[in-house]
């Protein structure tokens, strides 16, 4: 069911790679990263959202947009000076396969190109949904969202259950907020129940999170929250989380048997049971 998305976002982004000018070694690092799989997720929700109000509204722009976003957030994260990781999906990280300066700059294109990718996505309709988009890009992506995330990921001051929900809220989250603003925005949707469609994302970002923390339990050189609470507690969060998703998309009218599906996928995170 979710191939159709993948599909088409898959698409532009080659579309995206070929529009990049001249073949040089910061264009290659751009489409090294950019073609390094991944699910699409976040993309993928933009389109979801967007289709699901019904109003024919094109969000592809603004769908890249938040994949550029993730991107340059995962090329950065990579760094030696950040989680010092080598590999990123199987294969050799950004700065491993075109060292650091390259892969720095690279992250810098992609942020540019997703702020770009709103102007895009708001040329010829009225700008409330541009000014709205531009406004929860650089909240959630800024010292109030993504980068604290990233720096509390780094420098925790604890292990509290505090703390591990302040980091997946900044880090996680507000990547799933931006999507679900985005397709709620250039989908069509009334700007005056935002807070409600960040609300019904923040469930999701934390679902996603909690599933990704029973996945990675031993594994995970960060703070974790099922190491810290247990497997049977966390398992319990991680269910509300999901109701409160489920709530929050039928409240907006949004439920639809593609978001049944995602819920399905969702659900089945976890790659064990509770116990």
């Amino acid at each position: 069911m979710f191939e159709k998305y993948r599909v088409r976002i898959e698409s532009e982004i080659r579309n995206t790679v070929a529009q990049m000018g001249e073949k040089t070694r910061l264009r290659d690092a751009c489409e090294y990263a950019l073609t390094n799989g991944g699910k699409r997720l976040r993309p993928l929700f933009v389109l979801m959202i967007a289709e699901a109000l019904g109003r024919g509204l094109d969000a592809m722009p603004a769908a890249l947009s938040v994949e550029f976003f993730h991107t340059a957030s995962l090329i950065a994260d990579d760094l030696p000076c950040m989680d010092n990781d080598d590999e990123r999906r199987a294969r050799p990280s950004l700065h491993k396969a075109f060292k650091e300066g390259i892969a720095l700059l690279a992250s810098y294109t992609f942020i540019a190109m997703g702020y770009e990718g709103i102007y895009k996505n708001g040329l010829g309709r009225p700008p409330e949904a541009t000014i709205l988009s531009l406004e929860i890009a650089t909240r959630c992506a800024g010292i109030f969202g993504a980068t604290n995330g990233q720096f509390l990921d780094l420098f925790p001051p604890d292990q509290s259950l505090e703390t591990i929900q302040k980091i997946m809220t900044q880090k996680t989250v507000t990547l799933f907020q931006i999507s679900f603003a985005f397709g709620w925005l250039f989908g069509g949707g009334d700007p005056a129940r935002l807070k409600e469609v960040e609300a019904c994302a923040h469930h999701l970002g934390m679902a996603f999170q909690i599933g990704d923390d029973l996945n990675d339990e031993g594994q995970d050189a960060g703070i974790n929250m099922a190491g810290v609470l247990g497997r049977e507690k966390t398992f319990v969060l991680f269910e509300r989380e999901m109701e409160s998703f489920v709530t929050g998309l039928k409240s907006l009218n949004l439920w639809n048997i593609e978001f049944e599906k995602a819920a399905d996928y969702l659900y089945g995170l976890p790659a064990a049971q509770k116990n």
